[in-house]
C-alpha cells in the first residue's frame, strides 16, 4: 500500500465516542448479559467487491482497519455468481463478475494478520454441508483464539443452491436443524443425529473450537426468519435501520424468544451503516441511532461509494474513525 493509514488526512468531524456507551455487557456466547456496562462494538464490512484478489491488498486493509481502532471485520458470502447472459432478466445485486472471497478460507488468512473479531455476515448455511461448516468454523475459532462469530442466513440466489446440490425451497426448515447440529458438533466429543435432513452416526470433530459453542448470529428480514432468530440465535443482523421497520422486526424476535423460554436481553444485535461521500457526520449520527436502540455492534460499509482502492477505503475509514472517536491501536 502506497500510504500508511496513520498518514491519512485529519477530518473536522467531531468526536462522539462518549456517546457510544450502551447498557450492554461482556459478551457471552455472542450475546449479551445485563447488569454491566460496555461499549457498542464498531467494525467494518470487508469491501471484497471492490479491492480485488491481491493478498497484499487484503492484508493491508485488515491491518489498516485494526490500526484505526475498529473492533471487528464482517464479510459477506457468495460461492457463485449468476451469468446474466444465461439467466435472462437477472436483477440480483451481484453476478458472475462480482468478486467474493470464500469467508472461511479468507478468515484463515486474516487470523494471522489481525486480532479483530472475524464475523461472517452471513454464510448461506443451507447451501453448505453442515458437518463441513462445523469443522471450518471450529478451525477459524481456533486460529482467532475464540474471536469469531458465525453469522448465518438463507440467501436469495437459487442459482447457487442448484450448483451446490442443495434444495432452495426447504432452506428455512433445514437451517433450523443445521444450527442445532452445529452446536452439538462443537460441544460433544461424539454425535449421533438422525434428523429429517441431517444424519450423523457416532462421529465428532477434533480439535474442538475455543468457544463451545461458537456464537451463531442470524440474518433475518422475513417474519419466519425473525421468529427463528428469536428461537435459536445468539444475536441477529437486522435488515432495517432504526425506525418503525426495525421496531416491527425486533418485536417478532423478542416475542419468539419469550415463547421459547429465552431472555431477549441476552441476544446481541448488529446494525449496519453505509458511508457516502461528504456524509461522514450523517454516518456518525446513524451510528448513534443504533446505540440509542440498544445495538451491541455496528458495522461500517464503505462499498458502493466509488472508492475502489484499498487506500481510498482506508482514507475513508480514517475519517469515520476520527468522527466516532475510536482509539487507534
Amino acid at each position: 500500500m502506497a500510504r500508511h493509514a496513520g498518514q491519512l488526512p485529519q477530518s473536522p468531524v467531531r468526536h462522539v465516542g462518549q456517546l457510544l456507551e450502551v447498557s450492554a455487557s461482556s459478551q457471552d456466547a455472542g450475546g449479551l448479559n445485563r447488569g454491566t456496562e460496555s461499549l457498542m462494538k464498531i467494525g467494518v464490512v470487508f469491501p471484497q467487491t471492490e479491492i480485488g484478489a491481491d493478498p497484499a491488498a487484503i492484508r493491508a486493509y485488515a491491518s489498516g482497519a485494526q490500526k484505526l481502532g475498529f473492533a471487528h471485520l464482517l464479510a459477506y458470502d457468495h460461492v457463485l455468481g449468476a451469468d446474466p447472459a444465461v439467466h435472462l432478466g437477472w436483477d440480483g445485486p451481484y453476478d458472475v463478475h462480482t468478486t467474493f472471497h470464500e469467508p472461511m478460507v479468507l478468515f484463515g488468512y486474516l487470523a494471522a494478520v489481525t486480532s479483530m473479531e472475524l464475523v461472517t455476515g452471513i454464510v448461506i448455511l443451507p447451501q453448505r454441508q453442515t458437518a463441513l461448516v462445523a469443522k471450518q468454523a471450529a478451525e477459524v475459532d481456533i486460529l482467532t483464539r475464540g474471536n469469531f462469530r458465525l453469522g448465518v442466513g438463507l440467501g436469495w440466489n437459487a442459482v447457487e443452491y442448484e450448483a451446490l446440490g442443495k434444495q432452495f425451497s426447504t432452506r428455512g426448515v433445514r437451517l433450523t436443524e443445521q444450527v442445532m447440529l452445529l452446536r452439538r458438533l462443537w460441544t460433544e466429543t461424539t454425535v449421533t443425529h438422525e434428523g429429517e435432513y441431517e444424519h450423523v452416526t457416532g462421529a465428532g470433530l477434533a480439535p474442538a473450537p475455543v468457544q463451545r459453542p461458537i456464537p451463531v448470529w442470524f440474518g433475518a428480514s422475513s417474519e419466519p426468519a425473525l421468529r427463528r432468530a428469536g428461537q435459536l440465535a445468539d444475536g441477529w443482523f437486522p435488515q432495517a435501520p432504526p425506525g418503525p421497520k426495525l421496531d416491527w422486526a425486533r418485536s417478532i424476535v423478542e416475542k419468539s424468544a419469550h415463547e421459547s423460554g429465552r431472555d431477549p436481553g441476552t441476544l446481541g444485535m448488529e446494525g449496519r451503516v453505509s458511508w457516502k461521500p461528504g456524509q461522514t457526520q450523517q454516518l456518525v449520527t446513524q451510528v448513534n441511532q443504533w446505540r440509542e436502540v440498544g445495538a451491541t455492534h455496528v458495522s461500517v460499509n464503505t462499498m458502493g461509494a466509488g472508492l475502489g482502492s484499498v487506500e481510498a477505503h482506508l482514507m475513508t475509514l480514517h475519517e469515520v474513525a476520527e468522527g466516532l472517536g475510536l482509539k487507534s491501536r
